[in-house]
């Protein structure tokens, strides 16, 4: 698969999804960034800025998101409209990687969590960099699995995660990417 087959799934926001941005524009990528109205992107390229009908696809209860990720969340549109938008992050990508932390309930921290739990849903391949752990893991459809290197495999693959990206999830991005596409001569 050549990359630039190949189409990004992202949010555009600061930390992991810039870095997947950059990443894949490196590769001469197209690339989707799902946004809304009032959201600061830290990308502009692919930028897709989601209208209220397309918000409302991915629209889900905040009720039931709270009890499936075992923690409260703020009931405000800002919120709901990142919901909306990682919805249609997943909803598109064929397999999905994220950079975050898991947690010992086995969900991923924050809202990419929700992400991660709507993967699980649809059955796609999962793919987690735990920041914390330094390691990608795998979700087996009941429990995470190490993983020592994962590659991308599909050509349209969502990228996502936390905006408190450290070091060591910036080089398993750029990791992901060199595994997935070397350099041809």
């Amino acid at each position: 698969m050549k990359p630039e087959e190949c189409v990004l799934f992202s949010g555009a926001a600061n930390g992991a999804e810039a870095e997947f941005g950059a990443a894949a524009e490196r590769r001469g990528m197209d690339e989707v960034n799902f946004t809304f109205q009032g959201h600061n992107d830290a990308r502009t390229r692919g930028i897709r800025v989601l209208t209220h009908e397309e918000l409302l696809q991915g629209d889900v209860s905040l009720l039931y998101v709270s009890k499936l990720m075992h923690r409260r969340y703020h009931d405000t549109t800002a919120f709901k409209r990142v919901l909306q938008s990682i919805w249609h992050q997943v909803n598109n990508g064929q397999e999905i990687y994220v950079i975050g932390k898991i947690l010992a309930d086995e969900t991923v921290k924050g809202g990419t969590g929700w992400g991660a739990e709507f993967a699980k849903f649809c059955n796609k391949p999962l793919f987690v960099f735990d920041q914390d752990r330094d390691g990608w893991f795998q979700w087996n459809g009941e429990s995470w699995d190490e993983n020592a290197g994962p590659t991308i495999t599909h050509q349209h693959f969502t990228g996502t995660g936390t905006r408190f990206l450290k070091e060591n999830g910036r080089a398993a991005i750029e990791d992901l990417f060199q595994r997935s596409f070397p350099a041809r001569d």
